[in-house]
């Protein structure tokens, strides 16, 4: 996931809506299997590996898969594994449910005796944890087929924005492994353990980057200042505008983001040089296709205007990584009945504020109905949250139980047995 937000906080007030019956766990916590899960899942965290790249994570997916009689399908998209399991009893419908398996380019600095024995590579997201819950649904399915239809369990890579999702699509995900609906979970550190979180609307943002070149023929800086353009008032000056996009080009009932990241140009050894070359770069959020448009737009046609003021020359180039990620009405209300029927309706946030991380599973809900959901990771001992993408992350094995019992509840509402 794409992030640059503070934990995950409910609103006041937060509501929960589901099924009126008791939650029914769909294993002990602290059981056998549960210790399986938390096994495999320290084994997976040991060993990340970045996007494209899920070898070893894809053969312990596939071989832990095939092992529990799951019929299995590799190599979806590169290094994508997707798991097929059918009901005992008939019936047409078909649902996806995703976990990303890749790990992302940090250095882990946590004292666990698990911790990456890869260096440079982390499982910082969580995605080992959700790997490791959805390999316990398929558990669970196996050993408990009682539904009608078909589930497909997608275990897709590249999600920290390599376009995981998009290669799975291309390679013919939804034509080879058809889905009336698909559904995904990430973790959520802050909230309370087995605390699951969505809601419907905008939930997480459309996620870009943008790279800006200025361009002039350079020159002395104390000798020739004024027979040259001085580039790096033209990259302040740009930066400085850029800020006026959210303040006065974005509707103010909608939001955006707009964040200069880096500046490059010049010479810490050569001061007195005027850079021919300056560049930046950055990163941009917002939660709809029309405001993806606007930035766009208006970043590029800021490079060229701000430039041509100075009579130097710029160009822009704005890639958008993932869409907006928006949970549809009735899939919402089909996830939030299923975790209600999971962990209980109070533990369920059924209005969580929308977030400005990104995530490519909205490339899947562009092409199927679906919805996402958060998993409650909770607090460090002394109380403190150790968020996603930070160096000492761990996703929390005590919410394994509350993850697979969410999706068994999930299948068991969308695939029930089928009636004559």
């Amino acid at each position: 996931m794409v992030r640059t937000q503070k934990p995950l906080t409910p609103r006041a007030g937060s509501t929960a809506i589901g099924a009126e019956r008791s939650p029914k766990p769909a294993f002990e916590s602290g059981g056998s299997l549960h210790a399986e899960l938390t096994g495999l899942r320290r084994d997976l965290h040991a060993h990340p590996e970045l996007g494209f790249r899920e070898v070893r994570t894809a053969e312990v997916v596939a071989g832990s898969l095939r092992r529990w009689g799951v019929e299995v399908t590799e190599g979806v998209g590169g290094t994508g594994v997707v798991g097929t399991i059918r009901g005992a009893r008939p019936g047409d419908r078909a649902i996806g449910i995703r976990a990303d398996m890749d790990a992302l380019s940090m250095t882990e600095q946590s004292q666990l005796s698990y911790a990456s024995k890869s260096p440079g590579v982390m499982h910082a997201c969580g995605h080992d944890g959700h790997t490791a819950v959805l390999l316990g649904a398929a558990r669970h399915l196996v050993e408990d087929p009682d539904f009608a239809g078909t589930v497909h369990l997608i275990f897709q890579p590249a999600e920290e924005g390599l376009g995981g999702a998009p290669a799975m699509i291309a390679d013919g995900l939804f034509e080879r492994f058809p889905c009336d609906a698909v559904y995904a979970m990430h973790t959520a550190p802050g909230l309370p353990v087995s605390t699951i979180a969505t809601s419907a609307g905008p939930l997480m943002a459309a996620a870009g980057t943008f790279e800006v070149t200025f361009t002039g023929p350079g020159g002395h800086g104390g000798q020739g200042a004024h027979l040259t353009v001085d580039l790096i008032v033209v990259q302040a000056t740009y930066v400085m505008a850029l800020q006026t996009i959210v303040a006065r080009n974005v509707p103010a009932e909608e939001s955006a983001v707009i964040t200069v990241g880096h500046v490059s140009g010049g010479s810490a050894h050569a001061p007195n040089v005027m850079p021919a070359e300056v560049s930046l770069t950055g990163t941009m959020r917002c939660f709809s296709e029309d405001i993806q448009a606007l930035l766009s737009q208006r970043i590029e046609q800021l490079a060229e205007s701000t430039a041509a003021a100075y009579g130097a020359i710029g160009t822009a180039r704005v890639t958008w990584i993932t869409p907006p990620l928006i949970n549809p009405p009735e899939q919402t209300e089909i996830v939030i009945a299923a975790a209600a029927a999971a962990v209980g309706r109070e533990q369920v946030i059924t209005d969580l504020p929308p977030i400005t991380g990104g995530e490519d599973f909205a490339y899947m809900m562009q092409a199927k109905p679906g919805a996402f959901v958060f998993l409650g990771n909770g607090t460090a001992e002394d109380g403190r949250v150790q968020n996603v993408h930070t160096p000492t992350y761990d996703f929390n094995d005590d919410a394994i139980p509350a993850g697979v019992t969410f999706w068994a509840r999930l299948v068991e509402s969308q695939l029930g047995p089928a009636t004559s």
